[in-house]
């Protein structure tokens, strides 16, 4: 009798071990499921988050959606420069995965100088670009002096970066702050000015794109040409309405061609019709930009959505 007991005990006891073992191992299992590491694909939600619906970033990103395999059935979220930058710094101040249509010259930049751009490997965001000065025809004959000046404009991307994070981190107007870059580098004013006659209230209009790269260009050139003696208008307007402003003559100028990728659209619709001054700085660069803490080197490292 006493046997049977303990045998009926063994039993029970040997039944104990085998159903906790079994739920251990769905345990470990479901654990394991949980902790397998996240894709940054699904991290970011399928999602690019991007700019302006006008600007050209925004129609060659969705060109890059439609090219690239790994990113069929992706969305690219549409707002402003401001709320993509705001995401921008909230994603990377919790170490985040976050994936930005992303340029420079840009104040990002000048913040966060690790930021990478993915590789791209179709060329759907060209490579190095530049910007360009474009004038109206007739503007080097009605104001040769102003002409010359526009087409002696030249500075780099650090320039403009400085004065985008300059503004960004004091809280000063791009304007103001352009003013005293102006004053701070009297070397590279004196070259633009070279050979630029003084004038008396000549009437200037600028055309440009209401972002901070254009704003920055646009005033620093305005503080210049007005201590020539011009009076400076800057028109902001959409990518658009740029060209064809320069193109119809209701503005004399621009600084805000960015090519030859990323306004290509507007420039071939309109190249006929103004006077092409060439680059007033040199490597500019779009494209799709991530983090530095993100381990992921190229858009075809993404993932399609399921």
């Amino acid at each position: 009798m006493i046997a049977k007991k303990r045998l009926r005990a063994i039993f029970y006891l040997l039944l104990g071990i085998v159903f906790t073992l079994m739920i251990t191992g769905c345990g470990s299992e479901d654990e394991a499921g949980s902790n397998e590491e996240q894709s940054i694909s699904d991290a970011v939600d399928y999602t690019i988050t991007g700019i302006e619906p006008g600007a050209g970033i925004t129609a060659t990103t969705e060109t890059a959606i439609k090219e690239y395999d790994a990113l069929k059935g992706w969305t690219l979220e549409q707002s402003s420069t401001a709320a993509m930058a705001a995401e921008l710094d909230k994603a990377i101040a919790k170490e985040e995965p976050i994936i930005i249509t992303g340029w420079n010259p840009h104040w990002t930049f000048a913040k966060y100088p690790d930021m990478k751009y993915l590789e791209d490997p179709k060329e759907i965001y060209g490579g190095e670009e530049i910007i360009a000065s474009l004038a109206r025809k007739g503007l080097k004959e009605d104001k040769p002096n102003a002409y010359k000046l526009i087409d002696q404009f030249h500075w780099d991307v650090e320039d403009m970066e400085s004065i985008m994070y300059e503004s960004k981190d004091t809280g000063d107007d791009i304007a103001e702050v352009a003013k005293r870059w102006v004053a701070d580098n009297p070397e590279k004013v004196a070259a633009w000015v070279e050979g630029v006659e003084d004038v008396d209230g000549v009437k200037v209009t600028l055309v440009s794109t209401p972002w901070d790269s254009e704003r920055s260009s646009s005033n620093v050139l305005k503080h210049v040409m007005e201590q020539k003696g011009f009076e400076v208008e800057i028109t902001p307007v959409d990518v658009a309405v740029v060209f064809e402003s320069i193109a119809n003559g209701d503005g004399d100028a621009t600084l805000a061609a960015w090519l030859p990728v990323t306004h290509k659209k507007f420039y071939d619709q309109y190249q006929d019709k103004f006077d092409d001054l060439g680059e007033n700085l040199k490597g500019a660069k779009i494209g799709l930009v991530v983090p530095a803490y993100m381990d992921i080197d190229s858009i075809e490292d993404l993932e399609a959505k399921k």
